[in-house]
């Protein structure tokens, strides 16, 4: 590709950009593409193009007659076809100019500039490459590349050859019709010592099996060892599995399980085929048999006319999807100019929707007519069908009373617990019910954990599946509400010592009342609540920065605000004993120690001075217990 001279144009005459070959290799490795290993797709994609041309020139050629075969040795690698083949014109406009492609040159032309292209630019949208670059990418594991070809758009034509180096030059040479007797295009590249990694025989099978297993087009692999003439392996021997006809609908599902399980190493928990005609898309979805982590998005592998686009397309389905992985194969999605990911269009966009409705038609038959599968994939998945409950309601009429949640009766279903509890109370955070679970138990009210994604929206809404029941969010005046009061003649005798407690708990704005409660094991519940406790420190940060009158007047706003409440169990022994302390140090650090046992059972993060008013407690009341047996 030989750069133009720059004194060749008089001053102010039009020039034309000067182009560094090297440096424009050194950023497609860098940045368009992921790997030297792509030479060979380029090369295969290229080859499909020209078969696609082929038949498009002459429909009646038979399908399979017409093919691809890769030679690799460790010396050369060489990829051949039968497609439609370049004169010498086409290699000096296709070949020699960095971006022409004639795919679009096509598009350019739609009558066809050469005698014979007009019925290929009828096609051209069955061509999977849409960038002019590809060839380009062979310079990422060669130095020199060696294209023989020769049209069958003319009888006669001559065969050409193009030797293009890493330098950007390039020569042309036209050559007898017997230099290669059918009509086609020969590429060979005779790697450098540095590519070796990607051009072993081995390699490029492997990549062959990787990047064409699903191709139309019969493509081999030769390594030599056969000897000449001998007929290479095929790389492709099989349609793909979706393809193919099976004698029972039995056998297809097990079918495809087993091509899942051979493309993503697990064995799917069920099959969903999918087929989309309007774009010619078809392909299947498997179910993963495990749970995934929240928000972790699976790749998925796309073909686009049966060449592999990517392992890692995320995009082809919406985000709530992580439960599966797809393999598909499209006609009509376009990709990127690296073609290692989908171009987001319109297209894309209604692909993913129409594939998100064929995930939710197959959830609609298992509720329906699987109950086992269904059981097993809720288990496994009821995030991702919580994720998608919120936002569909055929889903949730469908599948709210079977998904399982948290409760004061354990993990079970909605369904289930709103059979034994008419009013369902809702937590609005872990904590929250880890606090109140084993009290409000014990009280006979039905709480369920709403601290986990989606749950407490979805609790909120049981009310649309089932009318008779009752959703609300628990606070602590339900809770306490429902725990016995001691009686006066107790409350009296405990007095001095709830006084000296609420002093000593004032610094974490807590109040301290008695109760009677069950279970008696249980000596003190702390009842409080995240949004409680962050208005109560923005209140306090705020006094302290205002001072004077406006920190007069927000001091009175916060004696409004709720405060944590630490309720003592008057039928536990220790509580029983400690109220009747008399010692004012011993009663303060005893109530201090209750406190820290509460705000530890509730298993929330505990502030720096919780910790260390747990720590001075423990200490403190360690010491009176040796002071007494010394």
């Amino acid at each position: 590709m030989t750069l133009p001279d720059p004194a060749a144009n008089p001053a102010g005459a039009d020039r034309t950009f000067q182009v560094d070959l090297r440096g424009l290799v050194d950023l497609l490795s860098h940045h368009l593409y992921s790997s030297p290993r792509v030479y060979l797709r380029e090369l295969m994609q290229n080859a499909v193009d020209a078969l696609t041309a082929r038949h498009a020139l002459e429909p009646a050629a038979p399908a399979g007659a017409l093919g691809i075969r890769l030679y690799a040795d460790g010396s050369v690698v060489r990829v051949e076809d039968d497609g439609v083949g370049l004169t010498e014109d086409d290699v000096h406009t296709f070949l020699a100019t960095i971006g022409r492609s004639s795919k679009r040159a096509l598009e350019a032309h739609p009558a066809g500039p050469v005698p014979g292209w007009g019925k290929i630019a009828e096609q051209r949208g069955d061509f999977i490459g849409r960038f002019g670059i590809g060839l380009l990418s062979c310079f990422l594991v060669a130095d020199e590349i060696h294209v023989l070809s020769r049209s069958a758009r003319t009888p006669d034509a001559p065969a050409v050859e193009w030797r293009g180096r890493g330098d950007g030059s390039y020569t042309v040479r036209t050559l007898p019709a017997s230099a290669r007797p059918r009509p086609g295009t020969t590429v060979t590249l005779t790697p450098r010592a540095d590519a070796g990694e990607w051009t072993r025989p081995a390699q490029v099978h492997a990549l062959a099996r990787h990047f064409g297993s699903l191709l139309r087009h019969p493509v081999t692999f030769d390594d030599g060892s056969a000897g000449p003439g001998a007929p290479g392996a095929s790389v492709n021997p099989e349609p793909a599995p979706w393809a193919r006809t099976y004698p029972t609908p039995g056998a297809r599902s097990r079918a495809l399980a087993a091509y899942g399980e051979e493309v993503f190493g697990f064995t799917p928990l069920d099959t969903i085929e999918l087929d989309l005609p309007a774009v010619g898309l078809r392909g299947v979805a498997c179910v993963l048999p495990e749970a995934v982590p929240a928000g972790r998005r699976h790749g998925h592998r796309v073909h686009v006319k049966g060449m592999l686009l990517s392992e890692q397309a995320e995009e082809i389905l919406p985000e709530w999807a992580f439960f599966v992985r797809c393999v598909v194969d499209a006609e009509s999605l376009r990709p990127t100019a690296s073609r290692e990911a989908l171009y987001e269009d319109d297209t894309l966009a209604a692909v993913r929707d129409a594939l998100a409705e064929r995930l939710r038609a197959w959830i609609s038959r298992a509720a329906a007519s699987d109950p086992d599968l269904l059981a097993r994939f809720l288990r496994a998945h009821h995030l991702a069908v919580k994720s998608l409950a919120v936002h569909d309601d055929e889903i949730l009429r469908m599948l709210l009373p079977w998904l399982p949640f948290e409760t004061t009766d354990g993990h079970t279903t909605l369904d289930e617990f709103a059979r034994t509890h008419r009013t369902v109370l809702v937590t609005s955070s872990v904590e929250e019910f880890r606090q109140v679970a084993a009290i409000a138990s014990a009280a006979g009210l039905g709480v369920v954990n709403g601290g986990y994604t989606y749950d407490r929206e979805l609790v909120h809404r049981l009310p649309e599946i089932r009318p008779e029941a009752t959703v609300a969010d628990l606070d602590p005046a339900t809770l306490t509400a429902h725990l016995d009061t001691v009686d006066r003649e107790t409350e009296l005798a405990a007095a001095a010592y709830l006084a000296r407690a609420r002093d000593a708990l004032a610094v974490f704005d807590c109040d301290v009342a008695l109760r009677t409660f069950q279970p008696a094991s249980a000596p003190a519940l702390l009842v409080d609540n995240r949004e409680a406790r962050h208005e109560r420190t923005r209140s306090r940060l705020a006094r302290e920065q205002e001072g004077g009158l406006w920190g007069d007047i927000l001091g009175a706003l916060h004696q409004e605000a709720p405060r944590a409440q630490l309720i003592l169990n008057q039928l536990n022994p220790l509580v029983r004993t400690a109220v009747a302390i008399d010692e004012p140090e011993l009663a303060r650090t005893s109530a201090e120690a209750l406190y820290g046992q509460a705000a530890l059972l509730s298993r929330r993060p505990l502030r720096p001075a919780e910790s260390s008013l747990i720590n001075r407690s423990f200490l403190d009341l360690l010491a009176h217990a040796l002071r007494k047996d010394s």
